[in-house]
């Protein structure tokens, strides 16, 4: 069972989201139950979606618990395959009739220096990064934000403000995603659609978990607070960019990481 940390419950009024649709991409695990968890407790109604059948019915008695299983929609979903995304956004339109706020959390990748990864590999993980939150976000302002001229879409990405060792898929794939964050909080301003990003830095999820343990110890060493942070941490920024006290900014990235995009490295260079 998840268990919000006290201080994630103090900030934001109650039904702050009361009326209010939300759709949480990769909201099976991690930072993305833990920012339906908060929607929901927030007033909201919210539709996870993810690859795991498993997973997400796991995560939808979770979250039935908290708000009561007529506010949770939980399907899979490959954002990967935009025909996916269609059916799943119009299948929450059809039963809500609105999508007031998304957050694109759905990703993936692997550790691996650049001279390994395969076209393949690269590929997939782009597709899975940077496509499939295209293809999500075009889907729900197509279907709901532009015609209702209302919207607030967030983007997970990562820590890209230096080079990216290690990682060199995620961090052009996310880079892009950064930059389509920009352009479309230009390109849909007129629509009334607010457009960010946040950009976690060593965060201990379900994600971190598959890493080495030494590269998240060095990671941590080289953070300037001297510690990870929280899904819970991510999940109130994501909020709070979604909430009213958001409502005159677009364009975006708020990092939460410690200081890391400042100062260290992650990768030791032969």
């Amino acid at each position: 069972m998840h268990k919000p940390s006290p201080e994630s419950q103090r900030v934001f009024a109650p039904d702050i989201f009361a009326n209010q649709v939300a759709i949480v991409t990769g909201g099976g695990s991690g930072i993305g139950l833990a920012t339906a968890f908060e929607l929901l407790r927030l007033g909201a109604k919210v539709a996870i979606c993810g690859r795991t059948a498993e997973k997400l019915e796991a995560a939808a008695a979770e979250l039935g618990k908290v708000a009561g299983p007529d506010r949770v929609i939980a399907a899979t979903c490959d954002i990967r395959e935009a025909p996916q995304c269609e059916a799943f956004v119009q299948d929450v339109v059809g039963e809500w009739g609105q999508v007031d706020i998304l957050v694109n959390n759905a990703g993936g990748q692997f550790p691996s220096p650049a001279q390994h990864i395969t076209s393949n590999g690269f590929l997939a993980v782009v597709k899975n990064n940077l496509v499939g939150t295209f293809n999500m976000t075009r889907e729900v302002a197509n279907r709901s934000m532009i015609a209702r001229k209302s919207g607030r879409i967030v983007n997970v990405i990562a820590n890209i403000y230096r080079g990216f060792p290690g990682m060199a898929h995620t961090g052009a794939a996310r880079a892009g995603v950064e930059n389509l964050t920009m352009t479309l909080a230009v390109e849909w301003a007129q629509f009334g659609i607010l457009v960010n990003a946040v950009a976690p830095g060593i965060i201990i999820s379900s994600g971190t978990a598959q890493y080495p343990p030494q590269l998240l110890e060095r990671g941590i060493s080289q953070t300037p607070l001297k510690r990870a942070g929280t899904i819970d941490e991510v999940a109130a920024s994501i909020l709070f960019l979604a909430s009213p006290a958001g409502q005159f900014i677009t364009g975006t990235t708020l990092r939460i990481d410690g200081g890391q995009a400042l100062w260290g490295h992650t990768w030791e260079i032969p």
